[in-house]
């Protein structure tokens, strides 16, 4: 089906407002265009309602939980307000906790943290390095690359039923592939976990931008994402769920805000009660921008309706598939098969092409911005291009040359703020370049390829 065809066929909702849409760059080749920010599966910019909020408040900024002045405690009530509000919006159950972290990485290594003694951890090989890399202290089962999602669960069932000894396990998974875009069988991991006495953590920061995420109705054990993926500014991030862990273990961070009480010993220490609520490991003074971002780009996304978003998002999924189906040089990189779902995330190598080169010209010659390298998934891109694992190769800094092999690929990321425009001119630059090649020289600067000046 063409590009035209496609886009013929869907009845499209407007794009939502988000800061950046009018901001224009300059081409190597003359003149300036409005850029197309397609990496949203890095940072999605941020939406203007989120914004005007923050902006709304700013001048009531006060500290909050310990102060008696008016603006404390105005800033108190929006900080506990934006967790009612996230908890909402994630379907908590009651009894869980929605503890604010810095972003997915800091809330999965918080919960890292808090494993029990021998707890063992299994995560696929495919996950995000803020899912592959945290569990440091923990016995780690990695599990190979499914290449369906049912073999993802025979998988699972078949490492948990293998485990020796059977005690605490935890297993972490990605709910949509920052490299794919492809959705995994959430539902159907966590019951294999459960069945096995194990519990689960669902990384949604590629999710929860797209698609509606449910503690409950997942039936997962916690859940945690980053706010700089879900519309919201940078360094903000939320682990949700089950307390007993959290409440069993040391806080992540020691320090004001986590203890309850302090008191020096006749021996010279001190004794310390800890907070058995989420301040337990909200430790210092809180985001609480970036907070009150979070539950801002929570609401907006829950008024605007997941199922236009959806919707919308398809069509532009659509377009972008059809238009690189189109280029017989054009590989896109898939796990389960063209037919899985998928959110706007897809990635691809073009035949005769360094992905830095072809990366670089998008940006330099059309002011497309998207991502090259291995995505912070070095194990699951390596795996879907076919490289054996030890080969060299950093994620997004390539060492080739423009024209040679890499071993990185290209993605392109949209989302609720995508103009249709955006992905049309992503897809006619695509075409260009095969066909015709770049138009402008570029060479190898510290690892990036860059216009020759």
């Amino acid at each position: 089906m063409s590009v035209s065809a496609v886009a013929a066929d869907s009845s499209v909702c407007a794009p939502l407002p988000v800061l950046g849409r009018d901001v224009t760059v300059p081409l190597v080749t003359g003149g300036e265009v409005t850029y197309a920010a397609l990496d949203y599966a890095a940072s999605a910019p941020a939406l203007q309602r989120v914004w005007d909020d923050v902006a709304a408040y700013a001048p009531y900024y006060g500290s909050v939980h310990r102060g008696a002045g008016y603006l404390s405690q105005l800033s108190t009530d929006l900080f506990e307000n934006s967790r009612r509000t996230v908890a909402e919006f994630l379907g908590c159950r009651e009894g869980d906790q929605v503890v604010f972290t810095r972003s997915t990485t800091d809330s999965l290594n918080l919960l890292a943290a808090v494993l029990p003694a021998d707890c063992q951890v299994f995560v696929f090989e495919t996950e995000h390095h803020a899912s592959l890399l945290p569990w440091r202290d923990a016995r780690v089962t990695y599990l190979n690359a499914p290449r369906t999602p049912q073999q993802a669960v025979e998988t699972l069932e078949r490492a948990l039923a293998d485990r020796d000894p059977y005690g605490p396990a935890l297993v972490c998974v990605t709910g949509a592939s920052n490299v794919t875009g492809e959705l995994w069988p959430v539902r159907e991991l966590a019951a294999a976990a459960h069945a096995h006495g194990a519990r689960i953590v669902l990384d949604a920061a590629q999710l929860a931008p797209h698609h509606p995420v449910s503690v409950s109705e997942l039936d997962v054990d916690w859940i945690a994402f980053s706010g700089h993926k879900l519309y919201a500014p940078f360094g903000s991030g939320v682990l949700a769920g089950r307390a007993d862990w959290l409440q069993g273990a040391e806080p992540y961070l020691a320090g004001g805000g986590a203890s309850r009480t302090v008191a020096r010993r006749a021996d010279g220490g001190v004794d310390v009660e800890w907070h058995d609520t989420a301040a337990r490991h909200e430790a210092g003074s809180p985001n609480v921008i970036g907070v009150y971002s979070i539950a801002s780009a929570c609401k907006a996304l829950t008024e605007a309706g997941f199922e236009t978003l959806v919707a919308r998002e398809e069509h532009l999924i659509a377009t972008v598939r059809a238009g690189l189906a189109e280029v017989p040089e054009v590989k896109v990189l898939s796990l389960f098969g063209d037919d899985a779902p998928r959110v706007g995330v897809i990635s691809f190598v073009v035949e005769g092409w360094n992905s830095s080169h072809f990366a670089a010209a998008l940006s330099a010659e059309y002011g497309i911005g998207v991502r090259d390298g291995l995505f912070c998934a070095h194990p699951l891109v390596r795996t879907l291009l076919g490289s054996e694992p030890d080969e060299p190769g950093e994620c997004g800094a390539p060492e080739a040359a423009p024209g040679e092999k890499s071993l990185n690929a290209i993605r392109v990321s949209f989302g609720a703020g995508t103009p249709d425009e955006h992905v049309e001119r992503f897809v006619g630059a695509v075409k260009e370049l095969v066909r015709d090649g770049a138009k402008w020289n570029y060479r190898t600067v510290e690892g990036r390829c860059v216009p020759a000046v």
